[in-house]
């Protein structure tokens, strides 16, 4: 484990682990606990009860009981509210993620480990597949990245599932079984029981998946690269709001750099579906272009560029006063011509005025 901490650079001596009580998290936090405690880092366990199910709270309390004994600092978060009728898994995850990194940044905790093992990569790329991703989403899971100020290492990413439960086998530890993972409504479990049959008759097996999200990784690495470079030097924003570029150049750019730009200028949680993003590609390349939303952004053309705008949340036109003020704090554009839709975004942002 140190030195998966220290590929990453990781200095932090306190480490939160996200624990659910299956087998993958408990073995991952007793690992950590067992390998890194002698040198003095702080483990601390963060289990979310969620309540979807009768027996989350019992689950919870199960974890504490383990983390007792082991002397491991633990917390229960608590998914409160209504919960959703449809996409559950998906608003489960994101609760999750949110309540996890809430904590670490309120406890100053900077690094947070995820169980993430080989199976769950496959299963991640089978299903990245099947949706028509393209080449960021078929890289899947990293070992490290970045949520909401907090690290995420998954250092058992490249580990296939039965380490960890011989693991806790030996140690004689129990661990959950979350009675959702059979539940077939969910196309991740429906990949899982698919995927001894797909290595049984192709031989494309766990690892050969998993190894190939990650040589994709490093294509999309370079190819990010190519994007930032683009991106930087090409793209335009006034306040981190509104973003523009010429459309001459958008019409040089590369297909793919095209794609990547637009994803990143309509990302939200995720960026927009392969398709869309393809789709309002075509569109912006016939003239004329009437415009078109993406991923809760205004995207169109005026003054030979492009312009990328939140959705406007009011049509009225914002006072010429209020525009004036504006270009007084901000004299750099004060001979631009930006358009109206631009603008009343701006103001909204900058102001705080939903209702213009």
């Amino acid at each position: 484990m140190q030195e998966f901490l220290a590929k990453y650079k990781i200095k932090s001596q306190r480490i939160a682990v996200a624990v659910s009580g299956g087998a993958d998290s408990l073995a991952l936090v007793l690992m950590v606990k067992e390998q890194l405690a002698v040198f003095g880092y702080e483990i601390i366990a963060l289990t979310v009860s969620h309540g979807l199910r009768p027996s989350s709270e019992e689950e919870a309390r199960y974890v504490a009981k383990i983390m007792q004994q082991y002397g491991i600092e633990h917390h229960i978060l608590y998914w409160r509210g209504t919960k959703p009728t449809t996409g559950v898994e998906e608003a489960a995850r994101l609760a999750r993620y949110k309540l996890l990194t809430e904590w670490c940044r309120q406890n100053s905790v900077g690094v947070l480990l995820t169980a993430h093992h080989l199976q769950d990569q496959a299963e991640t790329f089978l299903m990245r597949l099947q949706r028509g991703s393209g080449l960021e989403g078929l890289c899947c899971m990293r070992e490290i990245t970045e949520r909401d100020g907090v690290l995420i290492l998954r250092p058992l990413l490249y580990c296939a599932p039965e380490i960890m439960q011989n693991y806790l086998q030996q140690k004689g530890i129990e661990w959950v079984k979350d009675e959702s993972n059979s539940d077939t409504r969910y196309l991740r479990n429906r990949i899982r029981a698919f995927l001894p049959q797909l290595e049984n008759e192709t031989q494309i097996s766990t690892e050969c998946l998993a190894l190939t999200a990650k040589r994709l990784q490093s294509a999309e690495d370079y190819i990010e690269q190519q994007t930032d470079a683009v991106f930087g030097g090409q793209v335009q924003s006034i306040n981190d709001v509104v973003y523009y570029f010429k459309y001459a150049d958008f019409l040089n750019w590369h297909d793919e750099i095209k794609f990547r730009i637009l994803a990143r200028l309509c990302r939200r949680e995720y960026i927009p579906r392969a398709e869309r993003l393809l789709n309002a590609i075509t569109q912006m390349r016939k003239l004329p272009f009437a415009g078109l939303t993406l991923g809760g952004k205004e995207i169109f053309k005026a003054y030979d560029k492009i312009w990328v705008v939140p959705e406007l949340k009011a049509k009225r036109k914002p006072s010429r006063e209020m525009w004036k003020n504006f270009v007084q704090e901000n004299p750099q554009y004060q001979n631009q011509r930006i358009p109206h839709k631009a603008r009343v975004a701006i103001l909204q942002q900058t102001e705080g005025i939903d209702d213009l």
